[in-house]
């Protein structure tokens, strides 16, 4: 056998090996109710470009709206060309700090440079059929779905999800306890997925304009709790949640 055969060989071996092992420790880490990973961001970038220069290709997930009282959870998941990947100063970081501008920034960023991403919902009667953990859970299984739909081409060897473990995704994955705030793919899956979400409820504001959806998004601020006693609840409120339950009954 030639010397440059038996290389590549030998590397496929040991990337199946790798991965094998990968798929062990997920399955062992993606019990629902176990808490994440705390990783600093130095030694996580570190072993990030380790698996990609492994060749795995690492996405992220993560998801917007398991707070409010309106309208689905929605979950992203993402891979990031090294350029982006890699930047520094790291160019995402968790939606939540940013302002609207800011992730539209950023959100145009990520399409102008081709990052392939997806999308998952889970609707309001998913949530209250499942509870929001089992729901967010169930987006970001439709998210990866979307991406292997999307780019058939495209196999994720790993996933790395915000937050403790969910169970299953179909993916071998990682949870990371402040995932958004210390990986960029992170980072990057929730700042796509609060960005989509705040659009979805900005159009359910012109189908219920008395709630006030595009100035809070379904969260319970004064202003949508005023409009719950005085209106009742919708067809896109939790009825499962408290302050909705309240003045559905009432």
């Amino acid at each position: 056998m030639p010397y440059a055969t038996f290389r590549s060989l030998k590397a496929r071996q040991t990337f199946s090996v790798a991965r094998e092992k990968l798929e062990t420790v997920a399955i062992q880490r993606s019990g629902i109710g176990m808490r994440g990973e705390r990783w600093p961001f130095e030694a996580l970038m570190a072993q990030v470009r380790e698996w990609v220069q492994a060749g795995w290709t690492v996405a992220g997930v993560d998801e917007a709206g398991r707070g409010p009282l309106a309208g689905p959870v929605v979950a992203a998941a993402v891979v990031l060309p090294p350029a982006l990947l890699f930047a520094d100063p790291p160019l995402f970081q968790d939606s939540k700090q940013l302002n609207p501008e800011e992730r539209e920034r950023l959100f145009r960023l990520l399409r102008q440079e081709g990052a392939p991403f997806a999308i998952g919902q889970a609707t309001p009667k998913e949530i209250d059929r499942l509870n929001i953990r089992q729901a967010t859970a169930l987006a970001m299984r439709r998210a990866l779905a979307s991406l292997r739909k999307r780019y058939p081409s495209l196999r994720v060897d790993l996933v790395l999800v915000d937050g403790d473990a969910l169970g299953d995704l179909g993916v071998p994955a990682r949870f990371l306890v402040d995932g958004d705030a210390v990986c960029p793919l992170i980072g990057a899956a929730s700042i796509i997925a609060k960005v989509v979400r705040d659009r979805i409820m900005v159009a359910y504001d012109r189908r219920y304009p008395q709630y006030g959806f595009a100035q809070h998004k379904g969260y319970p601020t004064r202003q949508h709790l005023a409009a719950l006693q005085q209106f009742g609840p919708c067809p896109i409120h939790r009825r499962t949640y408290a302050p909705v339950q309240k003045w559905a009954e009432g």
